[in-house]
């Protein structure tokens, strides 16, 4: 097994705001589909790569209790920072360095009112 986890779903009540949100967050687009009955948007992922997805639909609640789904920050964890608030969210915890090793960490809500953190190297 190469990784713990091999998809996750980031609950959404509103669909259309929260890819735009992650879409700015991210840089990236985020396709959609319904697959069935419940709206999805795709977060951006290699090939080989662990995948996750915004979801709305019954069953999914948004909620900052639950487990803390940490994001690829890309290079500099700066960067997507700035976005988070012009996107619609708020920053928890800004950047925060763990160490040399491991780089750094931050903890943000988004639109729906999820708790995630972002990590970078730098």
């Amino acid at each position: 097994m190469a990784n713990a986890i091999n998809w996750f779903e980031i609950p959404a009540k509103n669909l259309d705001r929260a890819c735009k949100f992650y879409g700015s967050v991210l840089s990236s687009d985020i396709h959609r589909e319904e697959i069935m009955g419940t709206r999805m948007g795709f977060l951006p992922h290699g090939q080989e790569g662990v995948g996750g997805a915004l979801v709305e639909g019954e069953g999914y609640e948004p909620s900052d209790h639950g487990p803390l789904v940490y994001l690829n920050g890309g290079g500099d964890l700066a960067e997507p920072l700035a976005r988070v608030e012009s996107a619609g969210g708020s920053v928890i915890v800004p950047k925060t360095k763990i160490s040399d090793e491991i780089g750094y960490f931050a903890i943000i809500r988004d639109t729906e009112g999820n708790k995630l953190a972002l990590h970078s190297p730098a």
